[in-house]
């Protein structure tokens, strides 16, 4: 499908709505972090059956003291005016969700197989947690982020209301790559901040330890958390390149394997899935919703899976 552009008055628009499906050497080519995710948004949104906005309604239920990023819209003046206090007016509707988003910042997520034709993977992840975190802010929810690799880099505290997502695009922006994953760290800090019920999602390759991180994915699920990983892939890591004689670089630790490509090229392919599979087999009983998003494919899947999830915590 051709997407066409024009450029306005210097701003770049997009006529098609579904911004969502544009392949990502598209998308990053529209602009800054801010106005692709809300054009992937929006497109979103627009292609929905049903709208996947939630939060308030319109039927009142109760008041509750206001808290630090609650959207100022609720607060109930006339009860201000008796007590000098603030309070926020509930709805039936109001889920009130705590999530968090955790965006893998290791140097392997700096790479990409065509560099003229794919963006990295952590430009597609930082692209999916802003989608993801607008998503949730507009249905009512509270979103925090969390960069990391071997250490905790970034933290962003949970908090509600559209303007805490410029807070999380500040947060994202300047997020390089860098070290070694270490996905067992964010998780386990996560487990220890969340005190109640709350959905974590996971933006990582997965060069992990796979024991620990398990263990710390399960650890989340049986706590009462909703966990969903997306698992970025380059497809260049899916199939090797066709080539004879190679050096093979691991982006983390430097260290060199010369070999031959066309020899272990179907070897290379059974290990690469049989590895997806073994974290697809490990996750799936735990109640963990495992989801591949290759970076030279449109968001719209892994947006998808998001709303399936949050669908279930209505």
């Amino acid at each position: 499908m051709v997407q066409w552009m024009e450029i306005q008055s210097r701003t770049l628009t997009v006529r098609s709505p579904r911004a969502e499906l544009l392949g990502p050497a598209e998308l990053a080519a529209l602009g800054g972090l801010e106005f692709v995710a809300r054009q992937v948004v929006e497109g979103f949104i627009a292609g929905l059956h049903r709208s996947p906005h939630r939060g308030f309604s319109v039927e009142f239920a109760e008041h509750r003291a206001y808290q630090p990023g609650d959207d100022l819209r609720y607060i109930d003046w006339r009860m201000y005016g008796r007590s000098d206090r603030y309070f926020v007016k509930q709805f039936e509707q109001e889920t009130n969700l705590r999530a968090y988003v955790l965006v893998d910042a290791s140097a392997s997520m700096a790479w990409t197989s065509a560099p003229d034709q794919i963006p990295p993977k952590l430009w597609y992840a930082k692209q999916l947690a802003a989608c993801l975190s607008l998503l949730l802010l507009r249905q009512g929810d509270a979103v925090g982020l969390v960069g990391f690799h071997e250490l905790v880099s970034l933290h962003i505290p949970v908090r509600g209301g559209r303007r805490h997502w410029y807070e999380v695009l500040r947060g994202l922006e300047p997020l390089r790559p860098g070290g070694r994953t270490e996905a067992g760290n964010a998780l386990r800090d996560i487990a220890g901040r969340l005190r109640r019920r709350g959905l974590v999602i996971l933006l990582s390759d997965l060069l992990v330890d796979p024991e620990s991180t398990r263990l710390a994915l399960h650890y989340l699920r049986h706590s009462g958390h909703e966990v969903l990983v997306l698992h970025i892939i380059d497809p260049g890591e899916r199939e090797l390149p066709g080539v004879g004689a190679a050096r093979f670089v691991d982006p983390e630790t430097g260290d060199e394997v010369p070999a031959s490509a066309a020899e272990l090229r179907a070897e290379y392919r059974e290990a690469v899935e049989r590895a997806l599979a073994e974290w697809r087999q490990a996750l799936a009983p735990a109640g963990i919703e495992y989801v591949i998003a290759e970076t030279d494919r449109p968001m719209a899947h892994a947006l998808r899976a998001y709303l399936r999830k949050r669908e279930r915590l209505g």
